[in-house]
């Protein structure tokens, strides 16, 4: 398991450098797959039906979080999300943004307005750049439909 986890978090830190050589062949779906650290992501994204929709045209900006950003996610909450399709679209779609955003337009914004049609609040703080609660931790992760910023936890939806 430890030999896993190395090799999955070196692949995460590779990551932007295999990327940005393959950015023009694969797409944001292919890319995610390939850093190897986003597969309860990819699962989420079946289940939800939207990886056709990520795969295509775009373009499209996903603040993609870790296994280990779902992995804080209580079992029971993560469980329940999986077998309720409509809610998961929802969380789902609240870390996509239309468009290509670089982390350099990403610093300056304040707000981001998902595809789910909610805003997702933008900050910087100590000179670390927050989605909501989340902190971005790996930025500009080239794609041939857009762009995967990482980040450390799931974000939620406001609710009404």
């Amino acid at each position: 398991m430890k030999l896993f986890r190395t090799l999955a978090l070196a692949a995460v830190v590779a990551a932007p450098t295999m990327v940005a050589a393959q950015a023009a062949t694969k797409d944001i779906v292919e890319t995610a797959v390939a850093a190897g650290s986003f597969k309860t992501l990819a699962t989420a994204l079946e289940v939800a039906g939207l990886i056709e929709t990520l795969k295509g045209k775009g373009p499209f900006t996903v603040f993609a979080p870790t296994d280990e950003a779902f992995a804080k996610v209580p079992k029971a909450t993560l469980d329940a999300l999986l077998k309720d399709k409509a809610a998961l679209t929802k969380v789902l779609t609240y870390h996509v943004v239309a468009g290509k955003v670089e982390a350099k337009d990403v610093v300056k914004m304040t707000k981001a307005k998902t595809v789910n049609g909610a805003e997702a609040s933008v900050h910087v703080m100590g000179g670390k750049v927050m989605v909501d609660k989340a902190n971005v931790v790996k930025t500009d992760i080239q794609a041939s439909n857009g762009v995967i910023h990482v980040i450390d936890a799931v974000i939620l939806p406001p609710t009404k």
